[in-house]
């Protein structure tokens, strides 16, 4: 019973990375970024602060839809998707963030970046 409990124990501490990650929180554009989708940016940031996971995705989404090379919009995307269990989908934006941070380091050196992608 104990050996079964060590490795039922071991299982959930390697799960609990991916969602406890999603720590870092959202981050701002860039000045001079694409007025719409700085204005769902923002918005998706107020409802972030405030816990709405999914209404902060939707702005998030739409955001990326008004400027998508952005790095940031990916990011932001992408951790909104991993805040609601949606790895897969957190994966996908957190690789487009890393090609398009253009040397942003709070997406190069992100923890829950790397945790998804590796490096």
């Amino acid at each position: 019973m104990k050996k079964v409990l060590t490795i039922l124990a071991v299982f959930l501490f390697c799960l609990l990375p991916l969602t406890a990650m999603a720590a870092d929180g959202p981050i701002k554009l860039p000045a001079g970024a694409n007025a719409e989708a700085n204005m769902h940016n923002e918005e998706g940031i107020e409802h972030w602060n405030q816990g709405h996971y999914d209404v902060a995705l939707k702005h998030f989404q739409a955001a990326s839809k008004a400027d998508g090379s952005l790095g940031e919009v990916h990011y932001n995307e992408a951790i909104a998707h991993d805040k609601l269990g949606q790895h897969g989908e957190a994966t996908m934006h957190f690789k487009a963030a890393k090609k398009n941070a253009k040397g942003n380091e709070s997406i190069l050196n992100s923890q829950i970046l790397r945790d998804h992608i590796g490096g």
